[in-house]
């Protein structure tokens, strides 16, 4: 399967060096970046793209764009990981509608465009008999869309309740663990990686109602948007708060819910037992849904980094070309 890579930070990266080390059997045909591209119709030496990118800064011809890749590469399907655009989905929105008509599956971790235009991109695919996969945009490397929509589909699904936030996670635990305050322990998030310069999608709770869009939409059939989720973040909360759950053998998580009967989707600071098992430490994920013939089930992994986000894009290519494959 020849395949084409939009976007080269830690997760595009990890895509390729993933596929450096693995004999997946795909061909890389195109890559870009912000201020490049690589275009060869008989496969892309990605070693010489990754260590140019490493040393110049750039993966390639400073003259062609991400777009040229689009339009012009030869590939089989687009996997797109540019940053995320919460506001417009663009420009990766605009890319994978071209890819999509042309014939070509998508696969992505851009959050963005799924949340904003999943029934238009699901509809394109249709119309052109490809498949776009996102399993990526949530969670991380836990394969929770997948188990839903395949593993589960016997089952009526009642209700999800998750972490869906490591940043948010991370200053949780440290704050309740070593009783550092919000800034404190914000602040080691940044130094660490888990946290951006500018943290607000996360500490606010935005990117964690993003994700519950995405799941709302893709698992239930709703057609909501940021603005049907009641969202609270934990850049406001006090340390008397986590004093108060911790007397109570209790501490606090951002928990975002779904219970699709009653239409409620709420991501907010909630005080549970520590024994609950979404009490997981650090930048770890966790979800528990509710079905009416499998019970109560919990995933729990890692919910980000480059390695972890390439597994779960590396399980939806192979997904689409095992499936080319069958048919």
């Amino acid at each position: 399967m020849k395949i084409a890579v939009l976007g080269l930070g830690a997760v595009g990266r990890g895509i390729l060096e993933t596929i450096g080390k693995k004999n997946t059997g795909l061909l890389v045909t195109g890559v870009a970046d912000s201020k490049s591209a690589c275009i060869q119709h008989d496969g892309v030496d990605v070693r010489s793209v990754l260590s140019a990118k490493k040393q110049t800064g750039i993966c390639g011809d400073p003259t062609l764009t991400a777009d040229d890749v689009v339009t012009r590469a030869s590939y089989d399907l687009l996997v797109e990981v540019t940053p995320t655009d919460a506001v417009s989905g663009e420009p990766a929105y605009g890319y994978m509608k071209k890819a999509l008509m042309r014939g070509a599956h998508v696969v992505t971790s851009n959050k963005g465009p799924i949340a904003l235009y999943y029934n238009e991109l699901t509809t394109l695919a249709k119309q052109n008999n490809v498949q776009i996969r996102f399993e990526a945009t949530v969670a991380g490397a836990i394969p929770i869309i997948h188990a839903m929509q395949h593993d589960l589909s016997g089952n009526t699904i009642t209700a999800l309740y998750g972490v869906l936030n490591g940043t948010c996670n991370y200053i949780l635990t440290r704050m309740a663990e070593e009783g550092l305050s919000y800034k404190q322990a914000l602040s080691e998030a940044r130094e660490l990686g888990y946290a951006e310069a500018d943290p607000t999608y996360d500490v606010k709770g935005i990117d964690a109602g993003i994700k519950l869009v995405i799941l709302a939409n893709t698992i239930w059939g709703k057609s909501i948007s940021l603005d049907d989720v009641e969202i609270t973040g934990i850049d406001l909360l006090t340390d008397d708060a986590l004093r108060l759950a911790e007397h109570q053998e209790s501490t606090i998580r951002l928990i975002g819910e779904i219970v699709p009967d009653k239409d409620l989707f709420r991501i907010s600071p909630r005080i549970i037992p520590k024994n609950h098992p979404l009490v997981v430490k650090g930048s770890l994920n966790a979800i528990t849904i509710y079905t009416d013939m499998a019970g109560e089930l919990t995933f729990i992994g890692k919910g980000a980094g480059s390695i972890e986000t390439a597994s779960a894009i590396l399980g939806d290519i192979l997904y689409i070309r095992n499936e080319q494959c069958m048919e």
